[in-house]
């Protein structure tokens, strides 16, 4: 998948595509609706795939101060979207002027002028331009007068739920404690992406070492304990491995930053610094304070069975939503 983050000069290769045009925030399942239409119009007209997203999300421009809710920061939404065979990436900044800018003039300057697209695929309740004046209808009639099609995809429910698949109702999944919902929804389950970094050390005074890692860039789920895989993408000791972790303020020790502590069952070796992939799968329980440092180990070993457990299960393995999605994680 080839990054483009400068539209301006774009070469001639990487005009002409057929584009799914979102935020695609989670890249979940009905994300995957438009980007499977746009594939299958791609493939028909022999054009490239593209999407076009923007960055940063536009709800982080006008809400600066409103609790992170990124469901995929970008590079992880470029993980997944390489996964899914997307040729061209294109990543538009979103600043004061593209919220400024008409929605007659967005076709314009960035989709013909820009992009040259050779058609658009986008969801029924796409918006678009200055106060979310465009909708599906005027994107439809500009693209007949610009010479390129547009495609609108439907509504997606869930055949298991009946909900519709939306970011919006992944993070109530997420925020309540529901990671498999949520993973129900994404069509793979939902990960974080950050480096370790140096802590307290004290798992290792207690027998569990703990891997750091700060929830700077995206939603922060419901605090407590979870099962996870956590993937180390490079050696030494690169794999996947099952895992428990805990999300929170570590009140037994009155720390005040939010942490996710996570240990690698059957790791050893030092992960400082390294990036790791840490996957939610299931909640065990709410963090809460210990009276004492015994008391907190007796939890532990508890906590680590229980995830063992749980990740043992068929319903929990690591394809689980192959069959779902079609594609292999």
């Amino acid at each position: 998948m080839r990054l483009v983050q400068d539209i301006n000069e774009l070469p001639a290769e990487c005009r002409g595509a057929v584009v799914a045009i979102g935020n695609f925030d989670g890249v979940h399942l009905g994300h995957r609706a438009v980007l499977a239409q746009a594939a299958d119009i791609g493939k028909s007209r022999g054009r490239l795939l593209g999407a076009l997203v923007f960055e940063p999300h536009p709800r982080e421009f006008f809400q600066p101060g409103a609790p992170r809710f990124r469901l995929t920061p970008l590079p992880e939404k470029a993980r997944l979207l390489a996964e899914l065979k997307i040729d061209l990436l294109y990543v538009e900044r979103f600043d004061a002027e593209m919220a400024a800018r008409p929605a007659q003039d967005f076709v314009s300057r960035v989709l013909v002028a820009g992009l040259g697209v050779g058609h658009i695929v986008v969801g029924y309740d796409f918006r678009f331009g200055q106060n979310r004046e465009g909708d599906v209808a005027f994107l439809t009639r500009e693209g007949a007068k610009a010479g390129f099609g547009v495609s609108i995809t439907g509504a997606v429910n869930a055949s298991s739920s009946g909900e519709v698949y939306s970011s919006s109702l992944i993070r109530e999944h997420l925020r309540e404690g529901r990671p498999r919902h949520a993973a129900e929804l994404l069509g793979h389950w939902w990960r974080i992406l950050g480096p370790v970094l140096p802590g307290d050390q004290r798992g290792r005074t207690i027998g569990f070492p703990t891997a750091n890692i700060r929830m700077n860039d995206c939603l922060e789920p419901c605090h407590g304990v979870y099962a996870v895989r956590v993937e180390v993408p490079d050696e030494p000791g690169a794999g996947l491995y099952d895992g428990v972790a805990n999300l929170g303020l570590r009140p037994t020790f009155d720390k005040k930053d939010v942490m996710l502590e996570v240990n690698l069952f059957g790791f050893s070796g030092d992960l400082y610094g390294r990036v790791l992939g840490v996957s939610f799968v299931e909640f065990i329980r709410a963090e809460r304070k210990f009276d004492g440092i015994e008391s907190l180990k007796a939890q532990i070993d508890t906590d680590a069975a229980a995830a063992a457990e749980l990740l043992r299960r068929p319903h929990n393995a690591v394809h689980a939503f192959k069959d779902v999605t079609g594609q292999t994680r």
